[in-house]
């Protein structure tokens, strides 16, 4: 049984089975709950996306699909089903993205951290910018995805959250509170981090990633996820980095790690000969757009690359490397106790 290789006629079938038994029994019968994601749209009626699948796969290959096997990726049912030519639409929108919540808290701010009403302009233009945003799926919102009242009620979660406000905070997640932290930390910063991500999405400039294109899941940046993408797509640039290594080759450098020494040609032979990752070294909200100067690269491996983006804030490769001779100051002495 392959999951997702089902048929439309399959999934008219769980439809014609979910109309004729009835919506309740439908879902006591295959184990499924109430949807909370998506539904499935079909001819004016509205089905719980993953039972239809679910069922579908059993007229597709005489077995259902377990309610567990969806575990974690409702996605997966809307990807099958809109391949399909069906319509699937989300119940509720998804949560607010860090990004999303940085640009909501510059408006906040320039308010004087006080909450903004649905018709304030500056509201009104937010929920225009956060629909572009390439953040979301479409098929993951709903008709009042970042609306202005949406919008309106974030700088309230945001300013019933700052140090100075007096009464009972509004309903606002961990991540509202730690954007807030985030500006009040580094205002300049952030200020310049909410500039940035407006003017890409105005211009263009930040899109979704390619299908292909590595998701930075485990990669954090104060200023989000879409700079991120930007900056990750700066180090990636083949042409940059080619120059970055002709430069430290022409002047007599070998092309080992900044960070921790290691060598691929010298691990790896001829096969890791004129390899090496390239690290830039300053984030897009303090560099901003211009041009990248050789200077402002690094050449590390995968290993301290991956540690430098793990967690915000960023430390150099100079501090990466304080801490690996710590670290390893730890492990001699603990050695010889």
């Amino acid at each position: 049984m392959l999951k997702g290789a089902i048929s439309r006629e399959s999934v008219l079938s769980a439809v014609d089975e979910y109309d004729r038994i009835g919506h309740d029994a439908f879902l006591a019968a295959h184990g499924f709950g109430q949807a909370r994601n998506h539904l499935l749209v079909h001819e004016g009626r509205e089905y719980e996306s993953r039972a239809i699948a679910s069922v579908a796969h059993r007229y597709e290959y005489g077995t259902a699909l377990l309610p567990a096997e969806f575990h974690g990726s409702p996605g997966n049912a809307v990807v099958w089903l809109e391949q399909l030519g069906f319509t699937v639409k989300s119940v509720r929108n998804p949560d607010w993205a860090w990004d999303e919540i940085v640009l909501a808290c510059a408006i906040t701010a320039d308010n004087s951290w006080r909450g903004l009403g649905a018709t304030d302009r500056r509201v009104v233009e937010l929920s225009e910018l956060l629909q572009l945003l390439p953040i979301h799926d479409p098929s993951s919102r709903n008709d009042t995805f970042r609306n202005a009242n949406g919008v309106a009620r974030k700088t309230f979660d945001i300013a019933t959250r700052h140090p100075d406000y007096q009464g009972k905070p509004t309903n606002g997640g961990a991540t509202d509170l730690a954007v807030l932290q985030a500006f009040l930390d580094s205002p300049v910063e952030m200020a310049a981090a909410a500039r940035l991500i407006r003017a890409g999405v105005l211009t263009g400039g930040l899109k979704a990633p390619a299908a292909a294109e590595e998701d930075p899941e485990d990669f954090e940046a104060p200023e989000g996820r879409l700079l991120l993408r930007q900056h990750l797509a700066r180090e990636r640039n083949p042409g940059l980095r080619r120059r970055k290594i002709d430069s430290a080759v022409r002047h007599g450098q070998s092309l080992a790690c900044e960070v921790c020494g290691f060598d691929f040609q010298r691990t790896y032979g001829t096969r890791g000969t004129g390899y090496i990752e390239c690290h830039h070294v300053v984030p897009l909200h303090e560099a901003g757009e211009g041009r990248t100067k050789l200077s402002d690269l690094a050449l590390i491996c995968a290993n301290c690359h991956r540690m430098i983006h793990r967690r915000a804030p960023w430390p150099t490769p100079e501090q990466l490397r304080s801490l690996l001779a710590e670290v390893s100051g730890q492990d001699a002495r603990q050695g010889e106790s």
